[in-house]
């Protein structure tokens, strides 16, 4: 197994990920309409780097929701009125992401199980359970440049970041390597920054980058391959420690909402 030529390549590319998530929280008006712009290289998708219902599945519910975010960002930082821009600011249109979310965790889950990967398929389905509830845990944050906030827990955030790239890891190991530093840099971006409810935000630019990147011109099996890194029980061992963390942090969660907890516990408010 070959890990040096990702000593350099890694690194290079978290350190380009996080640059992202800094790039286009600040700059919210660009980034609806460089998501918006590219869907112009739909074309480049067809050639043949988009490959099979889970990809296309899965660039397609990333891309898109991605704009949404864009532009339901403008709407509330710039306070836009319209009838359109008027519904991206309702509060109940924070169900559409929460929705998103769930669909994105439930696709790789479905795909899980036809690996044969049933543990961390279980563990998929209870990070489904598990997604703090739109939109009493989520909000477009009125300071700053009105951020996709979701009040997950940084548990929450370190499940699914070791449940995804154990998914990765089953699903293309070729792509391990590269799939790793997207979720580092989600994983990591938010505990810089002390704020553990940036980790959607932090989760939806690097992924729709990664996936960008790889449906425009796929650099990663030259540069960044993992394939020699695959291990059957490694596999087989991931999954079930994925699933047995989840297992205690599925009975907090629910003790929370049940024990009207989760506003301080999810929040991290303060009891005045």
């Amino acid at each position: 197994m070959n890990v040096w030529p990702h000593v350099i390549s890694m690194p290079l590319y978290l350190s380009l990920l996080l640059g992202i998530i800094v790039f286009f929280r600040k700059h919210y008006k660009l980034s609806a309409y460089f998501w918006l712009a590219s869907l112009l290289t739909i074309p480049l998708w067809m050639m043949g780097n988009v490959d099979g219902w889970f990809r296309w599945a899965k660039i397609v519910s990333v891309i898109i929701p991605t704009i949404i975010v864009g532009f339901s960002r403008i709407a509330i930082y710039e306070n836009k009125q319209g009838r359109i821009w008027n519904f991206l600011k309702r509060d109940e249109f924070l169900w559409f992401f929460y929705a998103i979310l769930f669909l994105n965790i439930a696709e790789a889950t479905i795909k899980d199980v036809t690996l044969g990967n049933y543990f961390n398929a279980a563990c998929g389905f209870l990070l489904c359970v598990t997604i703090p509830f739109a939109p009493t845990f989520w909000k477009f944050a009125k300071e700053g440049y009105a951020d996709l906030v979701a009040y997950t827990t940084g548990s929450w955030n370190f499940i699914y970041t070791s449940w995804n790239a154990c998914f990765v890891y089953a699903e293309s190991p070729t792509y391990f390597a590269s799939s790793l530093c997207i979720l580092l840099a989600a994983e990591l971006y938010p505990v810089i920054k002390g704020r553990p409810e940036l980790y959607i935000t932090a989760r939806i630019y690097t992924l729709a980058a990664h996936l960008l990147i790889r449906a425009c011109y796929d650099i990663f099996p030259q540069v960044m391959n993992s394939s020699t890194w695959f291990n059957s029980e490694v596999l087989k061992s991931w999954g079930v420690i994925n699933f047995v963390i989840i297992v205690p942090y599925v009975f907090w969660h629910m003790w929370q909402l049940h024990h009207n907890k989760a506003i301080i516990s999810f929040k991290r408010a303060k009891v005045s």
